[in-house]
């Protein structure tokens, strides 16, 4: 038995992980040009396998929601051949990876996406000062998009059962599905950008819906025990942000999807990126109103996650820049060696560099104690 609790096994609801670490979903723009993965991220994914959980970089659910360059997808046949050889490199290391299922909404680009999709959102509001990244140009401004019509909602969350259907098929333990971080399912959750006045706007039930019922849906589809969910309240990504009455919507969509069972919720807290720390009572009551497993993350060193999991044995804790820099992060907690550096400078470079050199304990010949 491991002295430290976050190197000790524990269960994320019938998932046996080898220790409470999670990699969180960290965009790394490392797949071709047709958002398909390459073998460059099966080296990347299976280096982390030590992990307890592996939750993968946002992967696009359909054409529209392919917002950036080289991101990943998985609503095609070879997308999803090529995710299985990195969910069997995982599984070969022994160690759990769910694919998080994302649609970037209005935080999106026509040069990054393929042709004929287009760029929706629940309401025709640009984001003011997110610009996106594009191969061919740089940085762009991002226009106005096209306010969601029902059929395109019904073929959102379709889009998200099929996905979550074809991620298992290829391997994965699970999915988790992305409200954080200002894309499509915050900006239904959130009145910045959400200005409708149909079942899907205005008050909190309605702004909620969308996510309430692609999390129903997609639970039916594969299991329960296989879904998670991502939530970021006030957070400062994508023109996002706190709003009169925050509290009130989390409180619904928590108590909500508690009912639902899902395995997981992951709650993000971007105060080390310069957002408004999210409230000690907002914390507290999904804490408290989801009797599920609870990932935090944001912020975290060894010493913080031990204090944090000591509270309460539904909680694990995500390591994001730290599982960047260091593919033996857990090997390093156990015998407190130092950690790498990241190098911020290659996050989204598209190359071996500042993705898999990254040295180990091992290779460095320090890998004892």
């Amino acid at each position: 038995m491991k002295t430290s609790i976050v190197l000790n096994e524990a269960n994320l609801g019938p998932h046996k992980l080898k220790n409470r670490m999670v990699m969180p979903p960290m965009t790394r723009s490392r797949a071709t040009k047709d958002h398909v993965p390459t073998a460059l991220m099966t080296e990347y994914y299976a280096e982390r396998a030590s992990a307890g959980l592996i939750i993968t970089e946002g992967i696009a659910i359909s054409p529209n929601a392919a917002g950036y360059p080289r991101m990943p997808g998985i609503y095609n046949e070879p997308q999803a051949n090529a995710w299985k050889e990195i969910t069997k490199a995982v599984h070969q290391n022994k160690g759990k990876i769910f694919a998080q299922l994302m649609h970037s909404g209005r935080i999106s680009h026509k040069l990054n996406m393929p042709e004929g999709s287009e760029i929706v959102a629940p309401s025709p509001i640009a984001p003011a000062t997110t610009e996106m990244y594009t191969d061919q140009k740089g940085n762009q401004p991002i226009g106005v998009p096209k306010e969601m019509t029902r059929q395109d909602i019904e073929q959102a969350i379709e889009e998200h059962v099929q996905s979550a259907k074809r991620a298992i098929d290829s391997g994965f333990d699970g999915v988790e599905l992305h409200a954080a971080n200002g894309y499509l399912l915050e900006q239904f959750l959130n009145p910045q950008a959400n200005h409708r006045d149909d079942e899907y706007g205005g008050s909190i039930e309605n702004r909620c819906r969308l996510t309430l019922e692609i999390a129903k849906k997609v639970s039916e589809a594969i299991g329960t025990d296989k879904v998670g969910i991502r939530l970021s309240p006030g957070g400062a990504l994508n023109d996002m942000g706190p709003f009169e009455g925050q509290q009130e919507t989390f409180e619904y969509l928590v108590e909500a999807l508690n009912k639902l069972s899902l395995v997981y919720i992951h709650l993000v807290d971007h105060v080390s990126m310069g957002a408004p720390e999210v409230p000690e009572k907002l914390k507290e009551g999904i804490v408290h109103n989801f009797k599920g497993n609870i990932i935090f993350c944001g912020g975290f060193d060894h010493k913080k996650a031990e204090n944090k999991v000591r509270e309460d044995d539904r909680f694990f804790i995500a390591f994001g820049r730290p599982f960047i820099a260091n593919p033996d992060l857990p090997k390093r907690f156990e015998i407190n060696a130092p950690l790498n550096e990241p190098k911020p400078d290659f996050f989204y470079a598209g190359g071996r560099e500042g993705y898999t050199d990254y040295p180990t304990l091992e290779e460095v010949g320090t890998d004892k104690a």
